[in-house]
């Protein structure tokens, strides 16, 4: 069976990017994936900024991506790149701790001004942690996500459909790698 493991970069409990989570995780229950989370802001920080290769926490971390056989990375945009807080965990992964994985990008930002930093700030960190494919990835402005009352999230119909149309991919690809582990 395959499995995901969605690494957040987001900073915040409220961060409109828990309404693409929620959109993804919404996808694989329906197509009966098992995934794990990881939210960064939730390791310690002390283990993040010391680079604690031997915490507990962070060993617990990396063992769900180990056992993955794709990752979901969300982060919002900060200073036209991805979060600190993303960048301190992606430290400490295994040299190759995404080899032979997919990896499917979701980031939210201010502006379309951002949108390359996917392609030129996310991916050459996730290239050489050795993805065996990167998605393109889905980049959105986070006025296209409405935080509800009930904390919620109302994610605007044409970001769904492109979220799906990767998430889509990403499914193809893991039923592929499943069908050739039989």
């Amino acid at each position: 069976m395959t499995n995901v493991v969605i690494i957040s970069g987001s900073t915040s409990n409220n961060s409109r990017l828990n309404g693409l989570e929620q959109e993804a995780i919404a996808f694989l229950n329906k197509k009966g994936v098992s995934y794990e989370q990881i939210r960064v802001r939730e390791l310690p920080a002390e283990d993040l900024i010391h680079a604690k290769f031997d915490s507990p926490a962070i060993i617990e971390a990396n063992e769900k991506v180990e056992k993955a056989d794709a990752v979901i990375i969300l982060t919002p945009v900060f200073k036209a790149s991805y979060t600190g807080v993303l960048k301190a965990y992606l430290d400490l992964l295994p040299q190759k701790g995404f080899i032979e994985k997919s990896v499917l990008p979701l980031v939210i930002g201010g502006s379309f001004g951002h949108l390359l930093m996917i392609d030129y700030a996310l991916k050459p960190v996730i290239s050489s942690l050795g993805a065996e494919t990167i998605l393109q990835g889905v980049y959105v402005l986070d006025k296209e996500i409405e935080r509800t009352e009930d904390h919620q999230f109302f994610v605007e119909n044409h970001v769904k459909e492109r979220l799906d149309k990767e998430l889509k991919r990403l499914y193809s690809l893991l039923s592929m790698k499943e069908l050739q582990l039989k």
